[in-house]
């Protein structure tokens, strides 16, 4: 039973009135004539809609459409059309009120903008997720109207702050979608400090013990950067005041988000990130002296600090294609330490934090002519409507959070692309017909191969053939969702042709054998085969993968076709995904893994090697059971978002007798006898057997790796601090898999 609480009506209602007031105030630079007027009949709608409901924190339901609207008016700088569609947001999923209803109170605008912002209801079969479906509808929306995700952005960015009331479940699928989908729009959208907090707040569901871990060092060292900041500023901003220069320097620490990907990535501990802060000179300057502006900043910081060479990145003379503009340097500061150097104008901060809203603002037409590139792009990966969704949102991703090159044709016409593409990707980025018909391209003058990766500065010719037809594994040669959909577009038309050949095959057989060519008929012989589908079957047949002349095999009875051994049995329908799942479940909602698992069969997922002891889920898949993964496995995060649906939580019992296997990756100096320690430790002090153990050494440094049987985590860190011990070894991490 749940506990009653006593509500203050009248408290709640002075509150509600506080922050509808706070909500005109964010609007108050955009507000036009009878704006203000609208805004108050949404949120009057709205609050009738929601009055009866609640939050999972017991707040009452308004708060969060107001925050919403707070959010794109303030945070992202939206207009009144978007404020109300943010405080109407939910209202057509979760009360009475139709679109229609919309349509009629505010106009079709509004109405469009609210459908996109609606859930999909309905069923979807097993192997579909409704996840995906919602995202790839949101998306279609995009196309027409980039508010549908700003909206959505924010919807998402007030349900990532106020999470800490959900149980953990919903908190790990909520915060792995926010980490796979949204937070790689925000970055596209060009939102930096919204894609800044998703991620950080992703971090901090999806694994908790890092987040609080980073936060607290940077909290220890906050005073310490204080001091550095200064000592690095005072020199700088005395020059720029004296050429005149009007300049604000601010120092940023890097997000949480970041410097764990770094310590990932680098495999290096937090003590060795040198940069964890970013000093940002941000320039008072008009629109015509902004570059050479931003390129004298750049002088005075380099006369008085060593840059380094590899590292100086200039977004000025070709932002990113999210619109981003800003001159980065690392130069070598005081007290012998690097530090990153962000010089941009006022415009430009304003284009980072805030992105494509403000470029309405300041009606930037090379950046705009960007938005629309990519959103045309959107519209024509999102013209194959037969797509299936979650490969849909797999192609559609790996383009948002790509970094980009910049290459050219013949006639100097730049292109955009995603890192590691293709001179195939370039060429369908041309046109379809030009990647369809491409035999290879020609790199500055040089004949390479399609699967060339292109570099930035790289002129590039491709070379056609009409003879030339798309083939399965162009599939591994390109990488941006435009390429690969326009491929596997192609090669579904052509399996499409082929099957029609085998259609009519298969008839000619069954009209010479007398028997009808029925539905029924061809189904039950594709059961025969153990094919999915009738396609499948008529492609077989025309591709010689099925040989016609062992149908005279079959005859037919009573107008069903028989096999001569008997009728043809049908199918057994295996257990569908809802069974498996609810099986998995089982009554306690709990998958307990341990020595007596109930008699369900479980398999620890080798793409993470989960031990005793790690924050871990249950994952039913079609083919192989239920598999095991870390919460912070390299697909957890993909599996959660977009298939929370087949997710069973799962703790572990005691398991004191039984061993798992881990892997431990360790570098060091290489120094005499070290091999020797590192093993006796393993061996002696912890009673660990090991499985294997190599190391290599190159030029005085070594790199090993090492799998031991261990019980738990708790057994796997005290084994980690007691190698990180041995003289000469500078870091031990664990291998995700073995």
């Amino acid at each position: 039973m749940q506990k009653q609480v006593s509500i203050d009506v009248e408290a709640e209602k002075k509150e509600i009135l506080k922050r509808y007031r706070a909500l005109l105030h964010a609007c108050k630079r955009t507000l036009e004539k009878g704006d203000k007027l609208l805004i108050r009949k949404a949120f009057d709608i709205a609050l009738e809609a929601h009055k009866d409901m609640r939050r999972k924190s017991g707040e009452p339901y308004i708060y969060h459409p107001i925050a919403v609207a707070h959010i794109c008016a303030e945070e992202i700088g939206l207009g009144t059309t978007s404020v109300v569609c943010a405080l109407l947001h939910d209202v057509v999923e979760d009360t009475d009120l139709t679109l229609d209803d919309i349509r009629g109170l505010f106009g079709e605008k509004e109405a469009k903008i609210i459908d996109g912002l609606t859930k999909i209801s309905g069923v979807f079969d097993q192997s579909s997720s409704l996840q995906a479906e919602n995202f790839r509808k949101m998306l279609l929306t995009l196309s027409e109207d980039v508010r549908v995700i700003l909206i959505k952005l924010a919807d998402r960015l007030h349900n990532m702050r106020t999470l800490e009331s959900m149980k953990r479940d919903k908190q790990l699928k909520i915060a792995s979608e926010t980490l796979y989908l949204y937070a790689p729009l925000a970055h596209r959208l060009g939102l930096n400090a919204i894609k800044t907090e998703l991620e950080d707040l992703g971090l901090k569901y999806t694994e908790p013990d890092v987040y609080e871990d980073i936060q607290i060092r940077l909290k220890e060292g906050e005073a310490e950067r204080k001091r550095f900041i200064t000592k690095f500023m005072v020199p700088i901003k005395e020059i720029l005041d004296e050429v005149g220069l009007k300049a604000k320097i601010i120092g940023r620490p890097k997000s949480i988000f970041s410097i764990n990907n770094k310590i990932k990535t680098k495999g290096v501990p937090f003590e060795e990130i040198y940069d964890l802060f970013a000093i940002r000179i941000i320039i008072d300057s008009p629109p015509e002296n902004e570059k050479s502006d931003c390129w004298r900043v750049y002088s005075i910081v380099t006369d008085f600090y060593h840059p380094s060479p590899e590292r100086l990145r200039d977004w000025i003379s070709t932002p990113k294609a999210n619109g981003y503009e800003s001159l980065h340097t690392t130069v070598m500061g005081p007290d012998g330490k690097w530090v990153e150097v962000q010089i941009r104008t006022v415009r430009m901060d304003e284009l980072a934090e805030k992105g494509y809203a403000a470029h309405w603002k300041y009606k930037d037409s090379a950046n705009e002519s960007q938005l629309d590139e990519w959103i045309r792009k959107i519209r024509e990966i999102l013209e194959n409507p037969q797509d299936n969704a979650l490969e849909f949102l797999d192609d559609f991703k790996l383009n948002l959070f790509a970094e980009e090159i910049f290459a050219f044709t013949p006639k100097g016409e730049m292109k955009t692309l995603p890192i590691n593409a293709t001179a195939l990707d370039f060429a369908f980025d041309i046109h379809t017909k030009i990647g369809e018909k491409c035999i290879g391209a020609k790199v500055n003058h040089k004949l390479v191969p399609l699967s060339y990766k292109l570099k930035s500065g790289d002129q590039v010719e491709v070379l056609t053939s009409s003879k030339q037809t798309p083939k399965e594994d162009w599939l591994n040669y390109v990488v941006t969702a435009r390429a690969k959909a326009k491929i596997k577009n192609a090669l579904k038309e052509e399996r499409r042709r082929v099957a029609e050949e085998g259609r009519e095959m298969l008839e000619r057989k069954f009209n010479h054998l007398k028997i009808d060519f029925t539905v029924p008929n061809i189904n039950s012989l594709a059961n025969y085969f153990k094919l999915p589908s009738s396609q499948e079957l008529f492609y077989r047949v025309a591709v010689g993968n099925i040989n016609i002349k062992h149908l005279k095999d079959f005859r037919q009875e009573q107008g069903t076709i028989v096999h001569k051994t008997g009728s043809i049995k049908k199918a057994e329908a295996a257990p569908s995904l809802e069974q498996m799942v609810a099986n998995a479940r089982g009554k306690s909602d709990m998958l307990v893994i341990g020595e007596n698992l109930n008699k369900i069969d479980y398999k620890l997922s080798p793409c993470c090697s989960p031990i005793p002891g790690d924050d871990v889920f249950g994952f039913v898949t079609i083919n192989e059971g239920i598999k095991i993964h870390r919460v912070n496995c390299p697909n957890a995060v993909q599996l959660l978002s977009n298939y929370a649906y087949r997710v069973v939580k799962a703790k572990w019992t005691s398991q004191e007798l039984i061993s798992f296997l881990a892997g431990i990756k360790i570098t060091g100096i290489d120094e005499v006898g070290l091999v020797s320690n590192i093993t006796k430790i393993i061996s002696n002090e912890l009673n660990v057997n090991m499985r294997s153990i190599s190391f290599d050494t190159n030029d005085g440094t070594f790199d090993g790796s090492v799998t031991v049987f261990v019980h738990d985590t708790h057994h796997l860190t005290e084994l980690m601090k007691k190698l990180k011990k041995v003289h000469g070894v500078l870091t031990v991490t664990r291998m995700d898999g073995n």
